[in-house]
């Protein structure tokens, strides 16, 4: 597969971006982080695009680990391996370990998830499949998620389902660790 737009340089990304794509490949763990290095081709897009994505990851109001599994399952579900790869990697800080990687592929219903785990993965694979929650998910979600965190849960999801359709769409290549 061959990326559709390459990624950038200083001249393409220009200084600001430049320095961005820098310092989050560096945080990333890696070298060249291509999402941010291709979308940086869009000049202002981009920086609001990344203040938008900050907003929810990490400076949303669900936990850090939480995020990283919601994270994990969209990109598992959407079959995003430049996704599963990032967030592997970020989602190993946030306590994420290879044995619960494994039963985010394996989904909500596999057994020692916490109700509010299975609660929150069942809904990301509704909100995937369909677009949409049925009553009982989202009344099961919300035994443990007030309104803000409801809010922020479906624009999480639906942001890094769009992210996966970029990177499909862009031909993103995967990284490579640091």
């Amino acid at each position: 597969m061959t990326a559709r737009i390459r990624p950038g340089r200083l001249r393409a990304l220009g200084p600001v971006n430049w320095v961005l794509w820098r310092v989050l490949s560096r945080g990333a763990g890696t070298t060249d982080a291509h999402l941010f290095s291709t979308l940086g081709r869009a000049k202002g897009l981009f920086r609001g695009w990344l203040f938008y994505s900050a907003h929810l990851m990490p400076g949303g109001r669900l936990s850090r680990f939480e995020t990283e599994l919601i994270i994990l399952r969209v990109a598992h579900l959407r079959g995003s391996a430049y996704e599963f790869d990032h967030h592997t990697r970020l989602g190993r800080r946030a306590g994420v370990t290879d044995a619960l990687r494994e039963r985010v592929v394996a989904g909500p219903d596999t057994p020692g998830w916490s109700p509010r785990e299975h609660a929150l993965l069942g809904a990301v694979d509704r909100l995937v499949e369909t677009k949409d929650l049925d009553d009982e998910t989202w009344h099961a979600l919300a035994e443990h998620l007030d309104e803000r965190r409801l809010i922020e849960f479906c624009l999480l999801v639906t942001q890094y389902d769009g992210l996966a359709t970029t990177i499909r769409t862009l031909r993103i290549e995967r990284d490579f660790p640091a």
